[in-house]
């Protein structure tokens, strides 16, 4: 089974996300999110083809607890936030 090649690129005031958001792709992702973090008001998940927890880490860090909204989904978001007590706007849940 082959793998997407991970990216991450600015459209409009989003730093839209594709392919498999893995441990494997997150530093270049890092990367690639830093340079277009400005301005920027969303996480568009919808193209994420896989995602993990290394994966899910990079995204809550991006969103700033809750700072940007977040729109789309990717395979096993749901579980993941549940299993890391995240909401669905990638912001901690308060004890």
């Amino acid at each position: 089974m082959g793998t997407a090649a991970a990216s991450v690129r600015r459209d409009g005031d989003a730093l839209a996300f594709a392919g498999d958001v893995v441990a494997a792709s997150v530093p270049a992702l890092w990367s690639q999110a830093q340079a277009g973090r400005a301005g920027a008001a969303r996480l568009d998940l919808s193209a994420i083809t896989t995602l993990d927890s290394a994966g899910l880490a990079l995204l809550a860090e991006l969103a700033g607890d809750g700072a940007l909204a977040v729109d789309g989904t990717a395979p096993g978001l749901a579980e993941l936030c549940r299993a890391y007590r995240l909401t669905p706007t990638l912001a901690y849940v308060s004890a």
